[in-house]
């Protein structure tokens, strides 16, 4: 994902260094016609010029060092001392006879591409009114022969429009990809906008339902026990009584689901090592599933530390549920640690016909109706969590012979334990941050 940059920042950085080729140009332009042309400068005034642009350089750099961002005024500040230090250097060098007087138009493309219209203007009045003022008032060459004036007039104007052409090309280059990159960053921000709202009107929907289960569910309960009561003097009955028992094991899984809900809408995450927490989480979720065979094919990584417990386990019951659903006989799950990135993987793999290609694209990105009958509510909400805690989730097919099976795999940022054990090292999200 691209990040989204501030735009006067990266417009600043660019004219600091165009400043900074522009002059050592000027040094060397100044160092050539004087020694090989035979032009003789004001050299201690034009040097006291090109001293200032250094001195105002350095400020400027200081200043993009600074986190907080620029105005479009400080923008306009850095063109027109621009412009000034280019006029200043026409008037001691033949004002419109130099042949580098067309290096106003740089200037005002660079200001037409990062300033607003009104003080576009008004730098733009500034170049007419200096290149006017030049006309008229100036410090003439001094040419050992003048009779070659022509000539090194025709090779300055060949070099003023090759500088010029790589200065535009350059920068508006530059901040062609800059915007590029921002739009970029802002469709992916509006997409995630869109997954998040998409997100919080199915949570909104999911408390509602758990608000109006609650009564149905207690009514349940109440008849189960008053079923299991009857059942102890009736014969009819008592060959039910396996039966209620798992009734009553479903009932108190679905009610202790509704007290995790608003124990999550009131509380914060829960911050425990994988090897402490994920044990007990297969455990309640064999307990879900007494049928389907979950095999743990590896030991809980060691030191590995997750920032919120509750919500990894929504979204590993989503997944583990999914594929519980297409391979009702036997589930994997396995946890690695991969230690270069931070990153902690849960991969879920079933035997079931693997991923429908017709559902391959929309997976995880909006609600879909699946070929177990579901709506693709639960893999959504799972892959918004997972984007929430600054993880991904993955789902690619079981590739032996033939696409047999699915495989989902969890990534979620780490803290580790540190050597001695005593705390928590930085996960990558406080990294990043």
């Amino acid at each position: 994902m691209h990040r989204i940059t501030v735009t006067g920042r990266v417009n600043l950085g660019h004219l600091f260094w165009l400043r900074s080729l522009a002059i050592i140009g000027q040094l060397l332009t100044i160092a050539f016609v004087q020694i090989f042309v035979g032009v003789t400068l004001p050299l201690s005034a034009m040097l006291l010029v090109i001293g200032l642009e250094v001195v105002f350089n350095g400020f400027t750099w200081l200043r993009v060092a600074q986190q907080r961002p620029e105005s479009s005024i400080e923008l306009f500040g850095q063109i027109w001392v621009d412009l000034g230090a280019l006029s200043a250097l026409l008037f001691l060098s033949g004002g419109t006879t130099n042949p580098f007087v067309s290096l106003y138009l740089p200037s005002l493309a660079i200001a037409a591409a990062v300033l607003p219209w009104h003080l576009m203007i008004w730098l733009a009045a500034f170049a007419v009114a200096c290149y006017a003022v030049l006309g008229f008032e100036s410090v003439p060459l001094n040419l050992d022969n003048p009779a070659n004036l022509f000539d090194y007039y025709r090779a300055g104007m060949w070099v003023n429009f090759t500088v010029s052409v790589g200065l535009i090309a350059w920068f508006v280059a530059r901040m062609s990809q800059a915007l590029r990159q921002r739009d970029a960053a802002l469709g992916d921000a509006q997409q995630r906008l869109l997954r998040d709202e998409r997100a919080v009107a199915l949570g909104v929907q999911a408390a509602t339902v758990a608000h109006e289960i609650g009564t149905p569910l207690s009514t349940i309960a109440m008849l189960t026990e008053e079923l299991r009561d009857a059942a102890r003097t009736d014969a009819g009955l008592k060959p039910y009584a396996a039966d209620l028992d798992l009734l009553e094991q479903q009932m108190s899984m679905c009610t202790s689901a509704l007290a995790r809900l608003r124990s999550r809408a009131s509380t914060p995450g829960t911050r425990l090592a994988v090897g402490e927490w994920l044990d007990s989480f297969v455990q309640q979720w064999r307990l879900r599933h007494p049928h389907v065979e979950l095999d743990t094919l590896a030991v809980a990584p060691a030191g590995a530390v997750l920032d919120d417990t509750v919500a990894v386990g929504q979204i590993l019951t989503i997944l583990l549920d999914n594929a519980a659903r297409a391979s009702r006989d036997h589930v994997t799950l396995k946890a690695s640690l991969v230690e270069p990135e931070g990153v902690i993987e849960f991969e879920v793999c079933d035997a079931g016909p693997g991923i429908p290609a017709s559902l391959r694209g929309s997976l995880g990105s909006a609600p879909v109706d699946s070929t177990q009958g579901g709506h693709g509510v639960g893999l959504y909400l799972a892959f918004s969590a997972a984007a929430r805690l600054g993880g991904l989730i993955e789902l690619t097919d079981v590739q032996e012979k033939r696409p047999r099976g699915t495989r989902a795999v969890l990534r979620l940022p780490v803290a580790a334990f540190d050597s001695s054990g005593a705390g928590f090292a930085s996960s990558n999200k406080e990294k990043q941050a």
